[in-house]
This record gives C-alpha cells, structure tokens and sequence, in this order.
C-alpha cells in the first residue's frame, strides 16, 4: 500500500504559523496609523487578492460553492447566511483588537491571547458543542484561569484585550465548525466582503484627526500584510490540511505566539513583571498539559469532529 509523503504538509504547515508569528513587524511598520485605517485596507487588499485567485484558480470551487448553497435546504442556507455574517463580524473584531494591541499595547498580550484561545475554544465546545474534556484538560483549563488572573493584577486592559481578542477567535473557531462542509476560501472570502461592508461607512470614524499621509510606505507594508502575512499562509495552512490532522495543527499553531514573545523580549524590547512572567509560565504549562495524550474528540450526536486545539484554516 502506498503511504503519503507527509513531510511536505508539515513543512507548509510549520512555514504557515512561522509566518504569522512574524506578523508584528508589517504591523509595527504601519503603528503611526489608526487601527481601524490599517484593518480597512488590509481587507480590502485581501478580498482583491482573494477575489483573482478564486476567479482565475479556482473558479470550479467556487462554481460548487453557489451550487451547494442554492440547493439546500431553506434552513441551511438560513444558517449558512447567519454563520457566514457571524464569520464576518468575528474576524473583524479579532483583527481591529489584534492591530490596536500590537501597536498601542505590546506584543506579548498578542501573544498571550493566541495562546489562550485554543483552550477558550474547548471550553466553548463543551459548554455550545457538548464536548468531552478530559481531566488534565481540565487541569490545563483550571491553569489558564489562574494564568488570567494573574495578568489581570498587573493590568487589567491587558487581560480585557487578550480575553477580546481570544474570545472573537474562539467564537469564530466554532461558527466556521458549524460551516465545515463549505469551502474555506469561498466562506473566507465572502466573510471579507462582510467585513468590508461594516467597516467601509465608518472609515472617517477610524481614520479619526490623523494626518498621516496615505504614501508608498503605507500601501506597500499592507500589501505585505495582505499578501504574505493573510493570503499566502492561508494557503499554506489548506495545503497541510489535506494530509495532517487539525490536532497536529492545532499544535503547530503554537509556534505563532512563541515567535511572537521572542520577538517581543529580543527585538522589540518589551518589558514584563515577574507576575507576568509567573501568568506567561503557567499558560505554557497548561498548553502542555492539554495537549498530553491527545485522541480525536467527537460531539456526540451527529459525529461532527472537533480539533483538539487549533483550527482548521483562520487568518490571523
């Protein structure tokens, strides 16, 4: 029997998160401009990109797509509509806090948050999704809390923006499990319109009094951010999906937020406190002692398979 070269799924998955945990620095670049310019046009450079890549590439998946949704069911396509919507608002709120944390906080309460939410994620399957957890996820949970807690002594917004972030990513996690059997690009796609079009009306309100000029500097690091830090480690997430499990996915994604603390301490010269390295120290042990043993889990009732931690294909 012929077995599947998997090296070079783990090699497009392990290139995906490596990318993404490099995110600050296209970021960083565009900090003397609003948060809400910054996500404005990075979704809008993002559906250009999306749009040509669906229309030149993979115009059959798209042709399935609207085939898929125009014969289902009417409550299909009335949960379709709504997930999709839900989709959309989710990955907007995640990307606006996401930009204003990284530019206007520090990176490590980035870090933190996408650290902190596979684990949310589970949590919200068990209490939405009716999952099973086992006892050193709990423990791994229990952690996580005392983790929060501590963060949440040195500095409140801190922990509000981390719990923002990770928690509009959590939610969106399960929205896109409820739409699993659609293509991902086409929902991703779709979602940016959606997204486009909330913040579109209120882009005199996100630009605000600022006064710095929209120049080559600024188009050419959102077309960095866009290109190879949204739509390039998307497709390479997807490619590694078709032979690796989103359990093994779910790992790798870690590398993304241990890049990101790296950075944070090595280049960036964040400083922290020892409470925080204290809160820093417990969510990796909880992240370990989720992960041990790890078994694919499935709600019961209707088989759907939900990843241990991860996802399946998200955008940061």
């Amino acid at each position: 029997m012929e077995t599947t070269n998997t090296k070079p799924y783990y090699a497009a998955g392990i290139a995906a998160f490596v990318i993404w945990g490099f995110i600050p620095f296209p970021l960083k670049a565009l900090a003397a401009y609003p948060s809400g310019q910054i996500l404005c046009f990075r979704v809008a450079f993002s559906i250009v990109l999306l749009l040509l890549i669906s229309v030149l590439f993979r115009r059959r998946q798209l042709q399935e797509t609207l085939a898929q949704v125009k014969g289902a069911a009417a409550r299909e396509k009335r949960l379709f509509l709504l997930y999709t919507f839900l989709g959309g608002a989710l990955l907007t709120i995640n990307w606006l806090a996401f930009i204003y944390v990284i530019n206007h906080i520090n990176i490590q309460t980035g870090s933190f948050s996408y650290l902190l939410c596979p684990i949310l994620t589970a949590v919200l399957g068990f209490i939405l999704l009716k999952e099973e957890l086992r006892t050193n996820q709990w423990l791994a949970i229990a952690l996580s809390t005392l983790s929060c807690v501590l963060v949440g002594t040195g500095e409140l917004s801190s922990l509000l923006f981390s719990l923002l972030i990770a928690l509009s990513y959590a939610f969106y996690l399960i929205t896109q499990r409820l739409l699993k059997n659609y293509d991902k690009i086409i929902l991703l796609t779709l979602q940016l319109l959606l997204s486009f079009a909330l913040l579109a009306p209120f882009y005199s309100y996100f630009k605000g009094e600022s006064t710095v000029a929209l120049n080559n500097h600024f188009f050419l690091n959102i077309a960095v951010l866009s290109a190879c830090f949204t739509v390039l480690p998307l497709f390479l997430n997807l490619f590694a999906l078709k032979e690796l499990t989103s359990g093994t996915i779910g790992i790798l994604m870690y590398i993304n937020p241990i890049i990101n603390f790296i950075m944070a301490f090595l280049y960036f010269n964040e400083q922290t406190t020892p409470t925080k390295l204290l809160a820093y120290l417990l969510i990796f042990i909880s992240v370990i002692i989720y992960n041990l043993n790890i078994k694919g889990r499935k709600k019961r009732g209707n088989g759907l398979v939900i990843p241990p931690v991860g996802t399946a294909a998200v955008l940061k």
